[in-house]
């Protein structure tokens, strides 16, 4: 089996707040992601897929397309973006990381099949900050 991952950047803004609590109840659990006035990253996604090179390419899948594929349909409806109110597909969610990564990978798993029929899914990783990233294998 053979890995392959393909890096894309985006920009976006959210909060976390829950609005069934108090204001003090988020500001305790979520600190200054809780900000009212909202805050940014700078976010990495690394989506990898996994199969077995084709024997007429060599490749996997072609990365050319599968970056194509994820700026299609991810990184221009979420890059410089409120993540809490402009990204249809957070709608109703806690826009943290982790939800952010279980929706990428929904979208992917559904988009994939239009650029592959052998590759399949294998992880999402995506950085908040150098020191802070979420990984999600569809599990």
């Amino acid at each position: 089996m053979i890995y392959i991952s393909r890096q894309e950047h985006f920009n976006a803004a959210h909060k976390l707040y829950n609005p069934a609590w108090s204001e003090e109840r988020n500001k305790e659990v979520f600190g200054p992601c809780a900000n009212a006035n909202w805050h940014g990253h700078n976010y990495d996604l690394i989506v990898t897929v996994k199969g077995q090179p084709d024997p007429d390419t060599g490749f996997v899948v072609d990365l050319k397309a599968l970056s194509t594929l994820i700026r299609e349909h991810i990184i221009r409806h979420v890059d410089h973006k409120n993540l809490n109110l402009d990204v249809p597909f957070m709608s109703g969610k806690l826009a943290s990381t982790e939800n952010l990564a279980v929706a990428f990978w929904e979208i992917l798993q559904r988009e994939l099949p239009r650029i592959t029929s052998t590759a399949q899914l294998h992880g999402i990783k995506i950085y908040e900050t150098p020191r802070n990233f979420v990984e999600y294998f569809g599990e």
